[in-house]
Order: structure tokens, then C-alpha cells, then sequence
């Protein structure tokens, strides 16, 4: 009987410092708990008081089964009292029943309270003006179009700090997710549909930005880097890729939107309306109305901008239509992402 008994200590002792380096193994840091924005902050928040209030429970109840094995196990010269026909204890009923109840109510206060007020397409108080980026997810890359700048980029995306970003999200691939840990919860980019949401970056630096969803053969290499700068830094760069780079064309974005894998690529201008088109493009009677007719206005075109912002610009306006018509709906789909999409930053 020992010799089980022993091999079974060993191999719990081995499975346990197996589990240790495969947990060591998932990364350097873990960048949802070093956040460097607002959202991501709460986001943190949230877990670990989420956490905390589940270890109330779980720690108590597995030390007390480990003591209660350990003190009543079968063996001589065990001295722990023998009480078979004891079957009820008022106050341990109050104890079992009365903490998991507290805990539960506090935990659904907060988890009220944060949903609420990460709600994704709910604007970031701030005195600054926030920067509209639309992303959208192809095959497999990033496209980042700034419709007030009148530039894009793929796998690339520049920020401003202490400035809210406002994403509008959509797909011309199959649906994904956006995803900036140290900004944000991932919310999903749905072919037909533009989610809106905010993010914002309280310190310089480079963040990493991923998709965090399986969307086939190369979907490990839609990764992209975010650099958060200074204003001045910001404008700076939008001026240099608006005066070098050349424009995305319509038969360019053809070409981009076909499966492949993309490094970094900076354009000057790109299409009227290309995010509004791109939205509407699997609509019944094609941009003749979103998703589901979810308020879109007819029409946009396929001409080039020119690489004037004011061009781009009425192609976000429409915009505004078209993600006021999804708005809650559309964010309740992500339900586990973003914000309150922001909230499942536990991915």
C-alpha cells in the first residue's frame, strides 16, 4: 500500500512542475496586467477584483479539503473524532451560505458597474478632440485607413498619446478580432457591420496588436506594431507618408484584399467612401444599405480621394449612419470583447 501511495506524491509533484513551465513558456509578460491606457486599466481592475473575490471562496474550500483528507484519512492511531450520525451544524450553514452569497452580490455590482461603464462605443472623457482610424481585418493583414488625414497604412498603426482613438471596425475577410492588450479587450470585426471602438494610450511607446482570431492559414501573421507618440510626432509622420508614399488605388486594394500574407505598406491617399463600400459591400443590392439595412445612407463611390482628407472625411461621416445604426446590437454580439467587448480582457 506505500509504494502507490508514494508514486502518487511524485507524480503530482511532476505534474505540478510541469504546469509551472508551461506557464512560464506563455510569454515574457503578461501584457494584460502592464496597461498603458484607460480601458485597459479598468479592464485590470476589473480582474483582479474578480479574481480576489473568487479566491475568498476557492482558497478556504481547498485548504479545508486538503486538512479534512489529511485529518480524517484511514489510518492507525488516527485520534480525529468519529461522529456518524451528525447531520446538521446551524452556524457552518450560515458560514457556507452566507459568504458565496455576500460575494456574489458584490461581484455582480461590480460587473454592473464596469460593463456599463466600458461600454465600447461610450467616448473616453477627454479634452481632446479623439482621432477616427478605421481598421479593417482582409487576408491575412491589417488595413488602416485615417479618413481625417487622408492616409493608410497595413500592419502599421501610429497613435497620438493622451488622445482617444475612435476604431471603426468591419471586415472584408472572414470575421476576426482586434485586438491591443495593452490598450484594450479585443472586439470583433464582422463582414456587413462597423463596430466602434475606443481606446487610448497614456504613454509613449510600442504596443502590440494582434488579431485574435482563428481566420485560417496565415492568421499568426496579422500582427501589427502601435506606436503611440507625441502630437507634434504624430502630425509629423501623418505630413511625411501624406508627401512620399504613394496612393492606395481601387485596383491596389483589390489586389491587398486578396489572401496573402503583407509587411508594412504607407499610402498617401486612398478611394472615396473604401470603408463605407467595404461595409456595405455583402448588403443585399450591394452599398445600397448595411448590414441588414442597420441605417446606412446610400451611395459612396469608388473614385479616387486624391489624398484630400475632406474626401475621405464624408466617407467617415457616413460612417457615423452606419455604426449608429448597429450601435448596442452590434456590440452585443461581441459580448465576451472589447470593453465590455473592453471587458474580456481575460482572452
Amino acid at each position: 500500500m506505500r509504494k502507490p501511495v508514494k508514486i502518487g506524491r511524485i507524480s503530482l509533484a511532476l505534474l505540478f512542475i510541469l504546469m509551472m513551465a508551461l506557464l512560464t513558456g506563455c510569454g515574457q509578460e503578461m501584457m494584460v496586467f502592464d496597461p498603458k491606457g484607460p480601458i485597459a486599466q479598468d479592464q485590470r481592475d476589473l480582474i483582479v477584483i474578480s479574481t480576489v473575490l473568487c479566491l475568498i471562496v476557492l482558497v478556504p474550500v481547498l485548504a479545508m479539503t486538503a486538512v479534512i483528507v489529511w485529518r480524517y484519512r484511514d489510518a492507525k492511531g488516527n485520534k480525529a473524532a468519529y461522529k456518524p450520525n451528525w447531520s446538521h451544524s446551524t452556524k457552518l450553514e450560515m458560514i457556507w451560505w452566507g459568504i458565496p452569497i455576500v460575494i456574489i452580490l458584490i461581484l455582480a455590482g461590480v460587473t454592473v458597474k464596469y460593463t456599463y461603464a466600458l461600454e465600447p462605443s461610450k467616448p473616453i472623457e477627454s479634452d481632446q478632440k479623439p482621432i477616427v482610424v478605421q481598421a479593417t481585418s482582409l487576408d491575412w493583414k491589417w488595413l488602416f485607413t485615417y479618413p481625417e488625414q487622408g492616409i493608410a497604412t497595413v500592419n502599421y498603426l501610429q497613435i497620438p498619446k493622451g488622445v482617444p482613438i475612435k476604431f471603426e471596425l468591419t471586415s472584408d475577410a472572414p470575421m476576426n478580432s482586434f485586438w491591443i492588450p495593452q490598450l484594450g479587450g479585443q472586439m470583433y470585426t464582422m463582414s456587413g457591420m462597423a463596430m466602434t471602438l475606443y481606446l487610448q494610450a497614456d504613454e509613449a511607446g510600442k504596443y502590440f496588436g494582434t488579431a485574435a482570431n482563428f481566420s485560417g492559414e496565415h492568421f499568426n501573421d496579422m500582427k501589427f506594431d502601435v506606436h503611440a507618440t507625441s502630437r507634434e510626432e504624430f502630425d509629423k509622420w501623418a505630413a511625411g507618408i501624406k508627401k512620399s508614399a504613394s496612393p492606395l488605388t481601387q485596383a491596389g486594394y483589390d489586389a491587398l484584399a486578396k489572401p496573402g500574407r503583407s509587411g508594412e505598406q504607407f499610402f498617401s491617399s486612398f478611394p472615396d467612401n473604401l470603408f463605407y463600400n467595404i461595409v456595405t459591400k455583402y448588403a443585399v443590392g450591394g452599398s445600397h444599405g448595411a448590414h441588414g439595412g442597420h441605417g446606412a445612407v446610400p451611395g459612396g463611390s469608388g473614385n479616387e480621394s486624391g489624398g484630400k482628407p475632406s474626401a475621405a472625411v464624408s466617407g467617415s461621416n457616413k460612417m457615423e449612419d452606419v455604426t449608429a445604426g448597429q450601435g448596442h446590437g452590434a456590440h452585443g454580439m461581441a459580448g465576451g470583447s472589447g470593453h465590455g467587448a473592453h471587458s474580456a480582457s481575460g482572452k
